[in-house]
């Protein structure tokens, strides 16, 4: 079992920066799970953000926030983070982890077993 805790988020002006974190509970270690960051909006589905396998080598991101958010990782500390700059209004969402088993990353939440309670980023204009 995997328990996946994010932290990190809160309210912030458009323009300024967030750093989230998710952080793997418990004994194992993080270093086999491809991790995903997904975020959904009042109303709205559950929608991908970025994603970045174990080894950290591969990284994929959904096009609104390519050149803004950077996922990464630090397996020795169990834990993945999101660092979110040059934020909008419309980036306003409760931001959640997710993990799968093995190295494959995907856009699709159905891929990914593990979830977090998530965490609220608001972004005000």
């Amino acid at each position: 079992q995997v328990q996946l805790v994010e932290s990190g988020g809160g309210l912030v002006q458009a323009g300024g920066s967030l750093r989230l974190t998710c952080a793997r509970s418990g004994r194992r270690t993080f270093s086999h799970n491809a991790v995903g960051w997904f975020r959904q909006a009042p109303g709205k589905e559950r929608e991908f953000v970025a994603a970045i396998s174990w080894s950290g080598g591969s990284t994929i991101y959904t096009d609104s926030v390519k050149g803004r958010f950077t996922i990464s990782r630090d397996n020795a500390k169990n834990t993945v983070y999101l660092q979110m700059n040059s934020l909008k209004p419309e980036d306003t969402a409760v931001y959640y982890c997710a993990a799968r088993e093995g190295d494959s990353i995907y856009y699709s939440r159905t891929r990914y077993n593990y979830w977090g309670q998530g965490t609220q980023v608001t972004v005000s204009s």
